[in-house]
């Protein structure tokens, strides 16, 4: 073998003529992993320990069905083979055509309610994540898509946010807690997650005789209240950390255990990144909750006990 050649996954399967049922599993099972058709019955996947256990759980599934399948090690003959191979998992036409959807939703994106702007940015965030979920070899295609797709974002939250904050560029000073105690602290009114998270914050662990002002704009809040979460305010955005964040580090709280997670959480659900398991579940409830209550404060204490639950589960779990 070439010293420069990698190694390959190659799925061999053959199946029952009448396994209607086995191939649409296979087929599905396939097309999930990423994997290329060579010919009918080889498929093959760059090699990996999760895709080698994957393609193994496959073909245990295709035998059960009646068919026979192998997983094997292949290795190229040459450099020019194993490119060939490489070539073959390009993405770029799923890219491109991901791009064309991008920008048709685009245009409609001034027509379109609340709702429909959310379910849009939701789908196709979905979209692109099953799209990287099979690149393997990653490059100026999916780049491009990252960029677009990080203007397309930005133009929906402008819309769905206009008074969102925008991230500063400093450093985060440690501040003591003692002197920030019964102080009043105020943000942007219909509280989403890192506004409801960072007043739960503020109030368990940094000033728990807090008083909250739910402003209608930014330009509202009183010159003696503590802002966060908007533009100007005491505590915002700092790089790429939000509010919740800026305030764990700024008053030393990132030792606890059980706030890490949270913090991953609510950085996801307002600015994206890295999906935490737990992510639908809470914006769903997030969600249902603010649809009930209207008002504020009754949505602050609301969400905090959830919030509460989830700092117990999380703090026990990383006692074990």
């Amino acid at each position: 073998m070439n010293v420069n050649t990698r190694t390959w996954l190659l799925l061999v399967t053959t199946l029952p003529t009448a396994g209607a049922t086995a191939r649409m599993r296979l087929w599905r099972g396939i097309k999930a992993l990423g994997c290329v058709a060579l010919r009918d019955g080889a498929y093959l996947l760059p090699e990996g320990s999760k895709r080698a256990a994957a393609l193994s759980k496959l073909a245990g599934q295709t035998n059960a069905d009646g068919g026979q399948a192998w997983v094997v090690h292949l290795a190229a003959r040459s450099a020019d083979d194993d490119a060939a191979f490489h070539a073959l998992f390009s993405r770029a036409e799923e890219y491109a055509d991901f791009a064309s959807r991008l920008a048709q939703a685009r245009k409609a994106l001034a027509s379109q309610r609340t709702a429909e702007l959310a379910r849009t940015l939701k789908r196709l965030r979905k979209d692109l994540e099953a799209i990287q979920g099979i690149d393997f070899f990653p490059n100026e295609s999916s780049l491009a898509a990252q960029t677009a797709w990080a203007d397309f974002q930005e133009a929906v939250e402008t819309i769905l946010s206009p008074d969102e904050p925008h991230a500063e560029i400093r450093t985060i000073p440690r501040l003591a807690r003692t002197n920030y105690q019964g102080r009043t602290w105020a943000t942007r009114r219909h509280l989403w997650v890192d506004r409801v998270a960072s007043a739960w914050l503020i109030q368990r662990f940094i000033d728990r005789e807090a008083k909250f002002l739910w402003l209608d704009s930014p330009a509202h809040c009183p010159p003696e209240a503590l802002g966060f979460d908007f533009n100007g305010a005491a505590f915002t955005h700092v790089g790429d950390k939000v509010t919740f964040e800026v305030l764990l580090e700024s008053f030393d709280l990132e030792k606890d255990r059980g706030l890490s997670p949270i913090a991953a959480l609510v950085h996801f659900l307002d600015v994206g990144g890295t999906v935490p398991p737990e992510a639908t579940g809470l914006e769903a409830i997030l969600s249902g909750t603010r649809d009930r209550l209207r008002d504020d404060d009754d949505l602050l204490r609301e969400f905090s006990h959830v919030l509460d639950s989830l700092h117990r589960h999380y703090s026990k779990e990383a006692a074990t």
